[in-house]
């Protein structure tokens, strides 16, 4: 979806400030929020990261503006939690790692036909679906080339909407810096994008 969360390319969003020896966590309910998303969103849990992301896009412009990193998770986390079925889970100290490492994979072994294949020329969609997508705005209608197929992964605006995995080839697309942001930028710079079938079509 188009919203203020895709924030490549925008200007006069203020600047980047740089935290010298910057913590983890600024504070420890930040920790306990990424523990509680992280446990949920395992293999048997609530719901997926797709799904996760897709609720943070949602929040309105205004309050995901003002909101830091953490508290954004946290507003979706309790958002989530009060939709979701009655349930419980214990995540005890001896039980955290083992519960981290059911965290799903992206990748899949079901068999799909590669659109693209390295070396070839490719143009990102035009497309402003009004669900998730991972396809950012800076790169819709540019022009790049394969630089290699990742294999088959789970497709994010099919998952994130309980429509199955949608699994197809995810590719890392290289678009020059040029192509993206016009002739002011550096000619020695190019962005890597990982971009699924679905996304390009033939240049």
């Amino acid at each position: 979806m188009n919203s203020v969360h895709d924030m490549g390319g925008m200007h006069n969003m203020g600047p980047l400030e740089r935290e010298a020896n910057e913590p983890v966590f600024h504070h420890p309910w930040e920790g306990r929020v990424y523990a509680m998303t992280r446990a949920l969103r395992t293999r048997d849990g609530l719901w997926c990261l797709d799904a996760h992301r897709h609720e943070i896009e949602k929040l309105p412009p205004a309050e995901y503006l003002r909101l830091s990193y953490y508290e954004r998770w946290f507003e979706v986390l309790t958002g989530q939690l009060a939709a979701a079925p009655p349930t419980e889970l214990r995540l005890t100290a001896q039980a955290a790692g083992e519960t981290m490492d059911r965290r799903p994979s992206a990748r899949r072994d079901a068999p799909a036909t590669p659109h693209f294949k390295a070396g070839q020329k490719v143009r990102a969609r035009n497309i402003h679906p009004a669900g998730h997508t991972r396809l950012p705005r800076y790169a819709r209608g540019k022009t790049g080339v394969v630089a290699r197929d990742r294999g088959v992964y789970v497709f994010p605006d099919a998952h994130a909407h309980d429509r199955g995995d949608g699994a197809q080839h995810l590719y890392s697309v290289r678009f020059t810096a040029r192509e993206l942001w016009g002739d002011a930028a550096s000619p020695r710079d190019s962005v890597y994008l990982d971009l699924w079938d679905d996304y390009l079509e033939r240049a």
